[in-house]
């Protein structure tokens, strides 16, 4: 079975660098929580999934979930791991909460050995942009 991930606005996040530095300020413990009102009723296919987070209508970089733990305040908190990977930039309208991205749907990582990773957030926008990478 393959995996189910997650898509996620990253609210005032200009660009990549933005999120890099906001992952790094919350972490804890080597996690990192995001508070969602309800549970997803598929979360348990969600575990070891990805969260994938929209900046500027561009689907750029995933945290690996972990699990759901719930709040005495009745709120949900979706754990990751704290390391913020990079993904093949992917147009996604922006939307209010979370929603389903199947794993055949879903970016793939750059750590793939070409050097395209080391690109400034800007060019490689540009070149996404442009069908180049």
């Amino acid at each position: 079975m393959s995996a189910l991930h997650m898509t996620r606005v990253a609210v005032g996040c200009s660009d990549y660098p933005a999120l890099e530095a906001r992952i790094a300020t919350y972490a804890k413990d080597g996690e990192i929580r995001f508070t969602t009102r309800f549970k997803p009723k598929r979360a348990d296919e969600l575990i070891g999934g990805r969260l994938h987070f929209i900046v500027k209508h561009m689907l750029v970089a995933c945290v690996q979930i972990l699990r759901f733990d719930d709040r005495s305040d009745g709120r949900v908190d979706i754990v990751c791991v704290a390391d913020l990977e990079r993904v093949h930039p992917q147009p996604k309208r922006a939307h209010q909460g979370w929603r389903y991205l199947a794993d055949a749907d879903a970016p793939k990582g750059l750590e793939d050995g070409s050097g395209i990773d080391e690109l400034p957030p800007e060019l490689y926008r540009e070149l996404a942009g442009l069908s180049l990478i």
